[in-house]
C-alpha cells in the first residue's frame, strides 16, 4: 500500500467482494477492516500513518538546476566562482572552439551556465530558497565586486537579495521566516 487512496480502494473493494456473498457492511466498517489487516487500531490511526499522498512515489525529483544563459567565459567565471563564492563542477564543449556548457555550485544550490544559443533566455530569474542570507549578503559585499553591492531587503515572503550576472540574468536568494534565525533572550 503506497498511499491513502490505495487503502480507501482496498475497503471499496473489500465491500464489494463481501456484497457479493450476500454480506453488507458499510463503507466506515470496510475502512476499519483494512486498518486492522494492516495491524493499526482503527483507520483514523492508518490514515494518519500513511498520509494523504496522491502523487506517484515513482517519480522522485532530486534536484533543480536553473540554465543561464552566459556569453563570456571569463566573465561568467569572475561573477559565479570570484564573486559568489561557487565552485566549478565541470565543463563541456563539444569541440575545442565551441560554445562552453558548465555547471557551478554552492551548499546545495546547483547553476548550469550555457553559451549555447537556445539553451536559455537571457535575463532569466531563479528563486532560491536559503538560510543564512544576511550572512551571504555580508560575504558579498565584503569582497568589493565592482560590479553589484547587494542588499537585502524585507518582504511579507521572506528576506530577499537578488543578484544579477554580467548577462542580466537574476538570483533572487530568500529566506523565508521560518528558516531566518531566531533571536534567543
Amino acid at each position: 500500500m503506497r498511499s491513502y487512496l490505495d487503502a480507501k480502494n482496498m475497503a471499496k473493494a473489500a465491500r464489494k467482494s463481501l456484497a457479493d456473498l450476500n454480506l453488507h457492511i458499510t463503507h466506515g466498517q470496510a475502512l476499519e477492516l483494512v486498518a486492522t489487516q494492516f495491524g493499526f487500531e482503527n483507520w483514523n490511526i492508518l490514515a494518519a500513518k500513511i498520509g494523504n499522498n496522491t502523487a506517484d512515489e515513482a517519480v522522485s525529483f532530486h534536484q533543480n538546476s536553473p540554465i543561464f544563459r552566459v556569453f563570456d567565459e571569463e566573465k561568467a567565471k569572475d561573477f559565479y566562482l570570484g564573486f559568489l563564492g561557487f565552485r566549478l563542477d565541470w565543463e563541456h564543449r563539444f569541440e575545442a572552439n565551441l560554445p562552453l556548457y558548465m555547471q557551478v555550485s554552492r551548499a546545495g544550490l546547483v547553476v548550469h551556465l550555457s553559451e549555447h544559443h537556445g539553451d536559455a533566455s537571457p535575463g532569466s530569474t531563479a528563486f532560491v530558497t536559503l538560510s543564512g542570507v544576511e550572512a551571504y549578503q555580508e560575504e558579498l559585499s565584503s569582497k568589493g565586486y565592482r560590479y553589484l553591492r547587494p542588499n537585502t531587503e524585507s518582504l511579507p515572503w521572506g528576506k530577499v537579495m537578488t543578484v544579477t550576472d554580467p548577462f542580466s540574468n537574476r538570483i533572487r536568494f530568500c529566506e523565508p521566516p521560518d528558516l531566518a534565525p531566531r533571536n534567543v533572550d
